[in-house]
């Protein structure tokens, strides 16, 4: 571990700067209080006063390697050396690469990407392909879900964040999500929500099947709860998709490389999507890049005509560089082995941790993707704070994301859920340590609840 050196007074100065001159994503400017980051190695960062944090949150789902990872700062390095940058009319080597290897580790037969500069643009374009492949106009989209801030992705975002910039894109059309907890059927056997088909069926009988390009979906919901479909709901939704002619859309920009334990989180259903969007855990965010990988069938098609979309850092040199060492160290590594390792230990643990807390009302996850659902009764799942809450009824959120920074541990919550998404290397012994502060934390929540 790289030597830790308190520099307060440089600390003071990036933290009065960010406040005066940034402008915070998803935040109540006056509100905030950035903490000055001043290093990163493995699962742990560190602030200017020398304080050490367990990232048990990867940043943003999205430092899956770990920081500072030796061999994808070493191909930034000696990818600046060759070529910093390039237009995209231009083969490179770090892209052929990178391509190359997409459709080598992405399941079944989808084979060739378009490059972006994150997930949202990724979502954008996949949408834009379905429609021009299909004919079709409408997208179907799920409520609790998240696909980015660009004009088209937070159309299809569901949750409450794409409410300022609506009125968005026309065509999308929302279906309920198959989130046991709290179903939205009342989860009676057979649910017609969580076993996919009936809903879905439904939803197409109004809009009509031959009017609908594409389903997306994010495999595993992310931000809104980290929810994994039943057993059979991913199956069910291609099979529907299948019988009309629609495409089915997996995004992955949270869900992919090995956060659940498999290279992609469809792996885990044997279900291939007609388009993978990802970014993220591509590279682990140490270069802005995403893509839109799509499968044969569409790649044939696509082939003789005018691809429809464009942007000048599509497959930047040291973004494409900095994921193919990625994607190198994860094979070399085990890492996505040790992910899914790991996954074993947290539904093991986090269990147990629930017993002691009568706030957490729900468990669930794979691989280093998990949530605990903080409620204020079990018994009728009142959640700790609304869904759509904002301003003074996150402070029990708050209180306890505090409480757990204070005791060197970095945590990820949206509304009444904490997430356990820690970088797909982390250890045991890691692990324990984190779930020992996490366990001091939830106390708070138990007096909230109480």
């Amino acid at each position: 571990m790289a030597t830790v050196e308190a520099n307060p007074e440089t600390g003071r100065r990036v933290k009065e700067d960010a406040k005066r001159y940034v402008l915070h994503s998803w935040s109540v400017q006056d509100a905030i209080d950035p903490l000055p980051v001043a290093g990163a190695e493995g699962c742990w960062f560190w602030d200017y006063d020398g304080n050490r944090y367990l990232d048990f949150a990867s940043q943003l789902v999205n430092v899956s390697i770990g920081h500072q990872h030796p061999k994808l700062v070493a191909a930034i390095k000696e990818q600046a050396e060759k070529l910093c940058t390039i237009g995209p009319p231009m083969a490179t080597e770090p892209r052929s690469q990178l391509a190359r290897l997409l459709s080598e580790v992405t399941p079944g037969n989808l084979t060739m990407s378009f490059f972006t500069n994150g997930g949202a643009e990724a979502n954008e374009n996949a949408i834009k392909l379905a429609r021009w492949y299909t004919g079709r106009h409408k997208i179907v989209a799920r409520y609790r879900s998240y696909h980015g801030a660009t004009a088209g992705s937070i159309t299809l975002t569901g949750d409450p964040r794409r409410w300022p910039a609506e009125p968005g894109i026309p065509g999308v059309v929302r279906m309920l999500d198959p989130y046991t907890y709290r179903c939205p059927a009342g989860h009676p056997d057979p649910c017609p929500v969580c076993t996919g088909t009936p809903h879905l069926e439904e939803i197409l009988q109004y809009e009509g099947p031959q009017n609908v390009a594409a389903v997306i979906l994010e495999t595993v919901t992310g931000t809104n709860g980290v929810i994994p479909p039943p057993p059979g709901y991913l199956r069910a939704i291609r099979e529907v998709c299948d019988r009309h002619g629609i495409l089915l859309i997996c995004d992955e920009v949270m869900a992919g490389f090995g956060r659940t334990g498999r290279w992609f989180a469809c792996e885990n259903w044997d279900v291939v999507p007609d388009i993978l969007t990802v970014a993220k855990g591509i590279n682990s965010g140490y270069v802005p890049i995403g893509a839109m990988v799509i499968s044969q069938p569409i790649a044939d098609w696509v082939r003789d005509k005018p691809f429809a979309g464009g942007l000048t850092y599509s497959g930047h040199p040291l973004a494409c560089a900095s994921a193919v060492a990625s994607i190198e160290a994860f094979r070399e590594e085990g890492v996505v082995e040790n992910a899914a390792a790991m996954g074993d230990v947290f539904a093991r643990e986090l269990p147990k941790l629930a017993e002691r807390h009568p706030s957490v009302g729900d468990v669930r996850g794979l691989g280093c993707f998990w949530a605990l659902e903080l409620v204020r009764n079990r018994e009728t799942k009142e959640p700790l704070v609304p869904f759509n809450a904002t301003g003074e009824a996150l402070q029990p959120i708050a209180r306890l994301s505090k409480a757990a920074l204070d005791r060197g541990l970095y945590l990820m919550t949206h509304w009444n859920v904490v997430m356990i998404c820690p970088p797909l290397v982390i250890t045991r012994e890691e692990i324990e340590e984190g779930l020992a502060v996490l366990d001091e934390a939830l106390a708070i929540a138990d007096e909230l609840a109480a």
